[in-house]
């Protein structure tokens, strides 16, 4: 994990924020990846304490490089490479608790009638 100049994109994959190197390229170029409030592109080097907010689905995270690295390793090892801030944890917890009560929120369908239930629909409509 030695290496002195590493791509945006591929440190990306390597801390697996993204599934591929191409998703995680492409993340940077539609700017959803910013470093000091302004977006950065994919070849941009990596350095060890830089800043960077990713966006990613509904998730955004507030990271600080802690080590660099091409190579895509395990989970394990890929939470070694970055740090995310106090306040990007606690504020990616609220937003998925809000996310969690709104889908609870919303009526749930039952989906298609079984065959009872479908004879007991016929009777209540045929009934005169």
């Amino acid at each position: 994990m030695n290496e002195e100049n590493v791509r945006l994109d591929k440190w990306l994959w390597a801390a697996r924020f993204f599934k591929t190197r191409a998703l995680a390229a492409g993340a940077v170029s539609t700017g959803k990846v910013h470093s000091g409030g302004q977006p950065v592109k994919p070849s941009r080097g990596v350095k060890i304490d830089d800043c960077y907010e990713i966006r990613r689905g509904y998730e955004n995270f507030e990271i600080v490089v802690k080590a660099l690295s091409e190579h895509r390793g395990s989970a394990t090892t890929a939470q070694l490479l970055y740090r995310e801030t106090e306040s990007s944890v606690t504020r990616r917890k609220g937003e998925a608790e809000k996310r969690k009560l709104a889908m609870m929120a919303r009526p749930q369908s039952v989906g298609r009638p079984d065959k009872k239930q479908r004879r007991q629909i016929r009777r209540f409509i045929d009934k005169p």
